[in-house]
């Protein structure tokens, strides 16, 4: 079947959510992004946009979609426990969970997923494993996989631990500048008039830009750790009162990311302050990069002398 996906290089505004989308496809193990705005601010439409963008693994999957009300087994799998007792054989029926090893997993209204649904996403995200016990029947698989997810915060809010588990987080609102609203508004009705048509003439655009992203992970699979930027990076969470490590971990691999990105062996200043912005918003109380509020306020002048 044909991807009839809206092109990712068809996408106007947003900068910060494509940013984050773009570093998520060249490191995958920056830790997913939580995308949180309202309705109309394309945050479902670039999401799924980023699979044309990935590498194509053997069984041809870049992403995998957890549907609103999937059931546990579908989502975890199904062991059938009659089949083991008679042969002693284990038969496991593979859920989403499976499918999702080595691919990005897409959640939309991830707010809204039952909460034994998320905790069999955090049980795997943390440990990279996904295991099922039925009647004293255990199956354990890899489960390693990229989250991406969706919401409005109108609709309620992330449990804690959760928001956590996300390398990144973008708050997007709707576009205000005249020119861009009137643009998105003509690519929109161009593509739903003739999908095809449209996509085809983004071609170019999106073949440069998997390239890109190709190169980058080429880069990145070279680079170590520079040790300048993991002081940074420790220096900032701590400046702004974070306590978990996994902050300084996202920092500096997203930094990393941006710089193969921008062709660059070694990330600079700019790469480890966006990266920072990104990686943030949703492990401090107050709202990011506010000058006059909490603990963000005056950040940028204080980054200078890190």
């Amino acid at each position: 079947m044909k991807n009839h996906a809206f092109p990712f290089s068809a996408l106007v505004g947003q900068e910060e959510m494509r940013e984050a989308l773009i570093l998520n496809a060249v490191d995958p193990r920056v830790g997913g992004v939580l995308i949180r705005g309202g309705k109309g601010t394309a945050k479902t439409t670039a999401a799924r946009a980023l699979a044309d963008l990935l590498p194509e693994k053997g069984d041809g999957k870049r992403m995998v979609e957890l549907p609103l009300g999937s059931s546990e087994d579908r989502v975890a799998g199904m062991l059938d426990a009659e089949h083991a007792i008679k042969t002693g054989e284990i038969r496991f029926e593979p859920g989403i969970l499976a499918k999702a090893d080595g691919n990005v997993l897409y959640v939309d209204e991830i707010n809204l997923l039952e909460d034994r649904i998320v905790d069999l996403l955090l049980e795997a995200s943390a440990s990279g494993v996904n295991r099922v016990e039925r009647d004293g029947i255990s199956h354990a698989h890899p489960s390693r996989f990229t989250l991406i997810g969706t919401m409005n915060p109108d609709e309620g809010e992330l449990r804690p631990q959760f928001l956590e588990r996300f390398g990144m987080c973008v708050n997007v609102v709707q576009e205000t500048d005249e020119g861009k609203r009137m643009e998105i508004v003509t690519r929109r009705m161009d593509f739903e008039r003739d999908p095809v048509t449209f996509r085809s003439g983004f071609d170019s655009e999106q073949a440069a830009l998997r390239k890109r992203i190709a190169d980058a992970r080429k880069l990145l699979s070279g680079t170590s750790p520079n040790p300048g930027v993991v002081r940074s990076a420790a220096r900032i969470v701590s400046h702004l009162g974070v306590e978990s490590c996994r902050a300084d971990v996202a920092i500096v691999r997203a930094a990393h990311a941006r710089a193969a990105f921008c062709g660059m062996g070694i990330p600079a200043r700019e790469d480890v302050l966006r990266a920072t912005r990104l990686v943030m918003p949703h492990r401090i109380e107050t709202e990011p990069f506010d000058e006059d509020r909490g603990p963000m306020e005056g950040f940028e002048e204080w980054f200078g002398t890190v």
